[in-house]
């Protein structure tokens, strides 16, 4: 459960240092837009009395100013260096507490830097740093040939060993913190672990109801992603031509975000392909306060994907606007999905006929629309991240309690 404002929480004349570590924007890496909601409501709270944040450099330049945040450019994606370099990055400036916002690929997709970087916790503790990881997906639970991990199935399986000596190693930290009951489950039965906690997504803003309908013009089929190894634009696309020749003549397709680590210059290339297809649009990387516009114009959301890799943010987006969505029958994903709370229509994967069906039960049936619109709204705003935060500092002071004593 997640407590309340104030419930359960430190004593606020003790102010604690909070360091994040954690792709950040402008950069795009992965995870940037849940650590900004992360940092964001970390410094708002009373308990906290500024936040450290050791984000990614990159070449998109600085971050917005935040109060009570301060920003230490302390890794590179890519660079077998991370460890240290964040390592020495907070010796130097003494938070009290480090919560690390992770995935398997967030400092890299070569392997050799991205699987270095995982040992940060592990590393943290071991001098004595209260340690949280908040942790998105789990390597067991990924199709690392799919994801564009791995070339072929004998490489995907020694990177799925990899990555379970890795998810030890995360496991070395104080907390682990997973969005998914299956996944807290899956860790305590395969790993034994004891420190495998379920803390909700949360929802980035505490938004009022949105209108559920949709704005008058072209209805708009829109995906939202980085794009380019599990998550491809092809079966879109292919599933829109099929609804233009069945006579919907009034849709666009919007295909919003950017290239994948993976990937780099799908978009630019998938733009080439479908030059000729009418109303399709690309506009590329969505900055943050064009995201509440983007999926308010959309009839409904799609998720082409061919697997999964954990819970989806953008689901969680498309819930706080109150958009239906479009989703793959693949594995367990479905339950996942539901025992968050959502719900869609559904398709088989890799199946154009299946994606344009089940679009178009959305597109023509507004009751339907709204009804999934209004359900999947209930279920992203049900947690807000402003106490998911709250949960993750009344876990630090009780670490720290535990060590004074």
């Amino acid at each position: 459960m997640v407590p309340k404002q104030g419930a359960g929480s430190l004593d606020t004349a003790v102010r604690l240092r909070i360091g994040v570590v954690t792709a950040f924007p402008p950069g795009r890496n992965s995870l940037n837009e849940y650590g900004y909601h992360l940092v964001r409501h970390l410094s708002r709270l009373e308990e906290v009395s500024d936040v450290v944040v050791y984000r990614d450099e990159t070449d998109a330049g600085e971050p917005a100013p935040l109060d009570r945040v301060e920003f230490e450019p302390s890794w590179t994606f890519n660079d077998v260096r991370t460890v240290p370099r964040v390592a020495r990055a907070i010796a130097r400036t003494r938070p009290d507490a480090v919560i690390l916002n992770l995935q398997f690929a967030t400092f890299g997709d070569k392997r050799v830097p991205g699987a270095l970087g995982l040992l940060l916790p592990a590393l943290l503790r071991a001098r004595g740093v209260p340690t949280l990881v908040i942790l998105h997906n789990l390597a067991d639970n990924v199709d690392m040939q799919d994801a564009g991990f791995a070339g072929s199935a004998f490489t995907a399986r020694l990177m799925t060993l990899a990555g379970r000596i890795l998810t030890r190693a995360l496991l070395r930290a104080d907390i682990v913190a997973l969005t998914i009951p299956r996944y807290v489950e899956f860790l305590r039965d395969s790993y034994g672990a004891t420190n495998a906690l379920l803390a909700p997504h949360g929802s980035f803003e505490e938004i009022a109801k949105p209108s559920f309908g949709v704005p008058p013009g072209r209805r708009t089929i829109m995906a939202f992603g980085k794009w380019g190894t599990y998550k491809t634009v092809d079966l879109l696309v292919e599933a829109y031509r099929l609804l233009l020749a069945r006579g919907y003549d009034d849709l666009r397709l919007v295909l919003a975000g950017t290239d994948s680590p993976n990937s780099p210059g799908y978009m630019a290339e998938a733009a080439e392909r479908y030059a000729d297809v009418p109303h399709l649009e690309m506009p590329g990387y969505i900055a943050e306060e064009e995201v509440a516009p983007l999926f308010l114009s959309a009839s409904v959301v799609a998720f082409p994907y061919t697997s999964t890799t954990g819970s989806s943010g953008v689901l969680h987006q498309a819930g706080e606007y109150g958009r239906a969505a479009v989703l793959p029958r693949i594995g367990d994903l479905v339950d996942v999905i539901e025992e968050e709370g959502f719900q869609g229509v559904y398709f088989e994967p890799g199946d154009a006929e299946s994606l344009a069906d089940a679009l178009a039960l959305v597109l023509d049936d507004p009751e339907r629309r709204e009804e999934l619109g209004r359900r999947n709204f209930a279920a992203a705003s049900g947690v807000p991240m402003a106490e998911v935060v709250q949960w993750h500092i009344a876990h630090i002071d009780r670490l720290r309690t535990r060590r004074r004593t």
